[in-house]
């Protein structure tokens, strides 16, 4: 399945969710797709979708899916981080009235840049690419996800062990 969220930021995601659709509708996308749309007034054809999906939902859904594309907002791609997924990015842009100003576009592209954790697709026509080779992407990446807990847990484990 692969499983896309937009977030609740109060202005539309047209340009993805629909990109989603057409992929969907072409073939190019042949698995299960579930979007999540938020103020999107695009309403799918070919793929499920919801406007809105509980948190409990959404992270039952990021489980589950073998990609998770989100917008650029920090909480909808650090979460997939979280459980182990490497969520594609598409950032909102200005001048598609997606948001106020391109800060997704930089924040993200930063992000991907120090971490090597998101992967981030800026231009719409290389969505279609970026799912196709999702896991050569994946194998290239120049960054693992670490997680904090696991690193911090280590270290823990070695002042416990020094200490007896």
């Amino acid at each position: 399945m692969i499983f896309v969220t937009v977030g609740t930021h109060e202005q539309q995601f047209n340009r993805l969710v629909q990109k989603i659709d057409e992929l969907k509708r072409d073939g190019v996308i042949e698995e299960k797709v579930l979007i999540q749309t938020g103020y999107s007034t695009y309403e799918p054809e070919y793929c499920e979708w919801s406007q809105w999906i509980p948190y409990p939902k959404m992270l039952e859904n990021v489980n589950k899916a073998r990609i998770v594309v989100t917008h650029g907002g920090p909480s909808s791609f650090i979460m997939p981080l979280q459980v182990g997924k490497t969520p594609i990015v598409v950032p909102r842009q200005a001048k598609f009235d997606e948001h106020v100003n391109d800060h997704q576009v930089k924040f993200c592209n930063a992000v991907a840049e120090r971490y090597g954790s998101i992967f981030v697709v800026e231009n719409i026509l290389k969505l279609g690419e970026a799912i196709m080779g999702y896991e050569d992407l994946f194998k290239a990446m120049p960054g693992k996800q670490e997680s904090n807990n696991a690193k911090f847990n280590a270290e823990l484990e070695k002042i416990v062990e020094e200490m007896l």
